[in-house]
C-alpha cells in the first residue's frame, strides 16, 4: 500500500510571505517575516520526516482502513460543535483532540500520549501548566466558542503545517487572496494531493485510537463536499441548518474579535468580513446541492431547533437515516443531553454592513422551507 507523502502548499506559502511583506504585523514585522520564511518550511520538514517514519515504525498502520467516515458540516455557529460533541460520546467513533491536530504523525501522537501518561503518574505538573495556557488563550472567546486542548475539535487542523488549513485565516485575514475554503474548485492534482494527505492523517488518528469510525466536524468543509466524496466514497454527512440571520453575524463577530485581538488593520478586517459574508451563502447552498447530486451518499439534514429542543429524538433520527448502529452508551448520552451552550449574545447585521433583505433574497427557498421568519430560535448552540 502506497503511503501519501506529507503535503505542503508552496503556493500558499509564497502568497503568505508576499502578504507579510505588503502588510506586516504592527510589532516586530521583520522578525515575524523571517520567522515565517525560515520557520514554516523547517517545521513542515520535521513533521514530514516523522510522517514518513510512521509506516516503518508501526507496520500495522498499513492495515488500518478509513471506512465510512462521518462528517458534520454546515455553516459555522449552526450547532455543528454541539452535534459533534454529542456524537463523540459514542464509542464507535474515532476523533482527534485539539492538541493532537498539530502533530499529524502517529509517532508524534504516541509520544505525546506517553508523555501525558507519565505526567499523570507524577503529579500532573505539565497538565496544570497546559490548563493555565488554555485559560489565557481561549478566555477572550470562550463565551462564543468554548474549546480547549483536550476536547474534540475541527480536524481541518490536521492541515495546519501544510498551510492549507482554515486556521491560518485567523493569522492572515486576507480573504479573497488566500483561499482555504473552495477546495472543490482547486485544480485536480492539488485537490487530490491535499485530500490524500488529509486521509492519511485520519488513518493515523484511527490507528492511535485503536480503531473506530472517523468523526469529523468542520464548517469550512462546506466548500469541499465533492472532494470528500471523491476521497471517501462511502462517507456519511450530517448538515445542521439554522437561521442565517443568527449564524452569519455570529461568525463575523467571532472572526472580528480574533483579528482585533491581533491588532489587524480595520480596513483589512472590513474587507475580509465582506468576503466571509459572501462565502456564507455558499456554505448554506453547496452542501445541500452537492448531496442532492449524490443520492447514493447517506446524509441527514437537521433543523437546528430540533437538535436543541429534542436532542434524543433528533439523534435517533440521524442514526436511522445514516444507517448507524445506536449502542447503549450513545443512547444514554443522547437521553441525558441538554440543550447545549447558550449564549446571551445577539449580533446585529447592520454592525457588519449586511442587509436582511439580501439574506432573505439569496436564501429565499430555505427561509420558506424552514419557516425562519415565523418561528423562534430557542437556545443558541455553537
Amino acid at each position: 500500500m502506497q503511503v501519501a507523502r506529507f503535503y505542503f502548499d508552496w503556493p500558499n506559502y509564497r502568497t503568505m510571505l508576499r502578504l507579510l511583506r505588503r502588510e506586516p504585523p504592527a510589532s516586530r514585522p521583520w522578525v515575524r517575516y523571517l520567522a515565517f520564511l525560515v520557520g514554516m518550511p523547517a517545521i513542515a520538514a520535521f513533521h514530514a520526516v516523522c510522517f514518513a517514519l510512521d509506516p516503518i515504525l508501526f507496520p500495522s498502520l498499513r492495515r488500518t482502513q478509513v471506512v465510512a467516515p462521518t462528517f458534520c458540516i454546515g455553516h459555522a455557529r449552526s450547532g455543528t460543535t454541539y452535534l459533534h460533541r454529542l456524537m463523540a460520546a459514542d464509542p464507535q467513533f474515532s476523533y482527534p483532540l485539539m492538541y493532537e491536530l498539530f502533530f499529524p504523525s502517529l509517532l508524534q501522537k504516541r509520544l505525546l500520549r506517553l508523555l501525558l501518561g507519565l505526567d499523570a503518574l507524577t503529579g500532573k505538573r505539565l497538565r496544570r501548566r497546559l490548563d493555565e495556557i488554555e485559560e489565557r488563550r481561549f478566555a477572550p472567546t470562550d463565551d462564543m466558542h468554548k474549546t480547549g486542548f483536550f476536547v474534540p475539535e475541527e480536524d481541518d487542523g490536521f492541515l495546519t503545517w501544510s498551510l492549507c488549513s482554515g486556521f491560518w485565516i485567523i493569522m492572515f485575514p486576507f480573504m479573497g487572496e488566500l483561499d482555504f475554503y473552495h477546495v472543490d474548485q482547486w485544480p485536480g492534482r492539488k485537490r487530490r494531493r491535499a485530500m490524500g494527505f488529509y486521509k492519511e492523517c485520519v488513518r493515523r488518528q484511527i490507528a492511535l485510537n485503536g480503531g473506530g469510525t472517523h468523526l469529523s466536524k468542520n464548517p469550512t468543509f462546506c466548500g469541499r463536499v465533492e472532494a470528500l466524496i471523491e476521497t471517501f466514497p462511502d462517507a456519511r454527512f450530517i448538515v445542521p441548518v439554522r437561521n442565517p440571520e443568527e449564524t452569519i453575524p455570529s461568525l463575523l463577530k467571532l472572526l472580528k474579535n480574533e483579528w482585533d485581538l491581533r491588532g489587524r488593520n480595520e480596513q483589512l478586517i472590513a474587507k475580509s468580513l465582506r468576503v466571509l459574508a459572501d462565502q456564507s451563502f455558499d456554505s448554506y447552498r453547496r452542501p445541500l446541492e452537492v448531496l442532492a447530486r449524490h443520492p447514493e451518499v447517506r446524509s441527514a439534514v437537521v433543523d437546528y431547533r430540533d437538535l436543541v429542543g429534542r436532542p434524543e429524538a433528533t439523534m435517533r433520527r440521524i442514526y436511522g437515516e445514516l444507517g448507524l448502529e445506536l449502542g447503549p452508551l450513545a443512547a444514554r448520552a443522547f437521553q441525558s443531553a441538554g440543550g447545549g451552550h447558550e449564549s446571551a449574545h445577539r449580533y446585529s447585521l447592520a454592525e457588519f454592513g449586511l442587509d436582511s433583505r439580501e439574506i432573505h433574497t439569496r436564501l429565499a427557498d430555505l427561509f420558506v422551507q424552514y419557516r425562519w421568519d415565523t418561528e423562534g430560535e430557542g437556545a443558541h448552540v455553537h
